[in-house]
């Protein structure tokens, strides 16, 4: 890996259709992408590793540049582990911005060699959050509005419990 791929880091659970305008944004403008999953075991997801990965792929099949991992411990880890030196990060408001930038300062400060980018997501996503599609699932709310259309039922199903 090189400049030429960046990396997307998140939890990803679910993924929403927030996420999807970054790949795919992304996808555009790196000749490859990798969504990394982060696991965190000091932070138990509604969807197993393996679910969001699944999910991921599914979403992310018509991206022929996007492929999709998984990781533990440090992103600047991950990232000299595979060479990638472009991180990319999504920024919906302010809010976010704060918690992204002391990040990437920190990255930074660990992996010089690393670069992050900030993309702001388009104003349709603005207000998406993974926690604010797993309330609403949770209540048997609609989501369809929210998450992409091939993953919904794997969402709906593992929310409500109806999970076969």
């Amino acid at each position: 890996m090189s400049h030429n791929v960046c990396v997307y880091p998140g939890s990803f659970d679910p993924v929403t259709k927030g996420h999807m305008d970054i790949i795919t944004r992304a996808a555009k403008l790196f000749p490859e992408v990798v969504v990394a999953v982060l696991i965190n075991p000091a932070k138990a997801g509604s969807f197993t590793v393996e679910k969001r990965l699944n999910m991921l792929r599914k979403a992310c099949a018509h991206l022929e540049n996007v492929r999709v991992d998984h990781f533990d411990g440090l992103l600047v880890d991950y990232m000299h582990k595979t060479g990638a030196k472009v991180v990319v990060r999504g920024l919906r408001a302010v809010s976010d911005f704060e918690n992204e930038f002391q990040m990437a300062q920190v990255n930074h400060q660990m992996a010089p060699d690393v670069e992050t980018l900030f993309m702001m997501t388009s104003p349709e996503c603005a207000y998406l959050s993974s926690s604010v599609v797993r309330e609403i699932a949770r209540f048997d709310g609609d989501i369809s509005d929210f998450v992409p259309p091939c993953i919904l039922e794997d969402v709906k199903n593992t929310l409500t419990g109806n999970n076969q």
